[in-house]
């Protein structure tokens, strides 16, 4: 268990015990990752008899359908459910991190009852698994939020799910056009998601871990500004680790602090540079795992930046102290 103690002037003040441990199992695997909205996204709308139906009663792209009726509302189904005959309905959304309650009137057209309202519930990608603690069983990736594509806002999450993925091909990065990892789902379930914030994804993981291969945390403030590694899973399926050289070194940003290159020839000849589907993947100096890719830099993209490991780490033992 890790503490921290603050001494001054001999007086021992209270310390800090966190619930993750100094050595981590370290993965590097692609993931796919669905996620689960609170509430249902409203991401356009489209005309019922020629008239744009639902913008014109005062909806805007981005709220999020919370109830309907004072019914609750989590998914397109309960929202198509719910609606359900021609009629007035009480629509609850929140809207800037408040709630209102707008009335929607909703129309047949075609014999079909429409609401206006083109709208989505779930959010399915590619990531890296970063790491597992093997006595929480805390797991965490991705090292940023998942965002909400219409408005660029943080995806509010009821529930969540990490699979194993099969990588199938890349689409190489090149400078102001970013690639990607194009990978399927399996159906095989490896942990369940219960935050998606600022500086990652988080949850627990739900199948059976090996802790032999356990690699220990470093401190921010032991971290090199010259080679290291980033691990990863491309084309073959199989877990590799991949040249870096740190170039700096950021204290002060909460989500951007290992500022590298890509250096591994190996690496560039596939991917090109980092691409989508990285965001991550582990960063290891000196046998001890630091931090986890999360950006690219767009106008060369060779190199990204990293998010310091511990952070991510205070972050997932927030998770399991909530849980208590």
């Amino acid at each position: 268990m890790k503490k921290m103690i603050l001494l001054l002037l001999l007086i021992i003040f209270p310390f800090n015990v966190f619930a993750y441990s100094n050595k981590l199992i370290v993965k590097g695997e692609s993931i796919g990752i669905e996620v689960h909205s609170q509430g249902v996204y409203i991401i356009d709308f489209y005309k019922v008899n020629n008239e744009y139906i639902a913008k014109n009663q005062g909806f805007k792209i981005g709220d999020i359908i919370k109830e309907i009726d004072n019914n609750k509302i989590n998914t397109i189904e309960e929202l198509n459910n719910t609606i359900n005959k021609v009629d007035k309905y009480n629509v609850k959304i929140e809207r800037n991190s408040q709630e209102i309650t707008i009335p929607l009137k909703v129309e047949k057209e075609e014999n079909i009852i429409k609401t206006g309202l083109y709208v989505k519930d779930q959010i399915n990608g590619i990531g890296t698994l970063s790491y597992i603690d093997p006595e929480t069983k805390i797991f965490a990736s991705l090292g940023h939020e998942i965002l909400e594509s219409t408005t660029l806002n943080k995806f509010k999450i009821n529930e969540g799910t990490i699979y194993k993925a099969n990588v199938n091909n890349i689409n190489k990065s090149k400078n102001y056009n970013i690639g990607e990892i194009h990978a399927s789902f399996t159906n095989k379930e490896l942990g369940t998601i219960n935050k998606n914030e600022v500086n990652g994804i988080y949850g627990k993981y739900t199948e059976e871990i090996n802790d032999n291969d356990l690699i220990e945390i470093n401190s921010p403030d032991n971290i090199e500004v010259s080679n290291a590694k980033i691990r990863l899973t491309l084309e073959d399926n199989s877990i590799h680790d991949y040249d870096i050289s740190i170039i700096s070194i950021n204290r002060n940003d909460p989500v951007k602090n290992i500022y590298f290159e890509i250096t591994d020839k190996n690496l560039l000849n596939k991917t090109g540079g980092i691409v989508q589907g990285m965001s991550g993947a582990p960063i290891i100096q000196n046998d001890k795992v630091i931090g986890i890719v999360n950006y690219v830099t767009v106008e060369d993209v060779k190199k990204g930046y990293g998010i310091f490991i511990e952070t991510m780490l205070e972050e997932g033992d927030k998770l399991l102290k909530k849980d208590k």
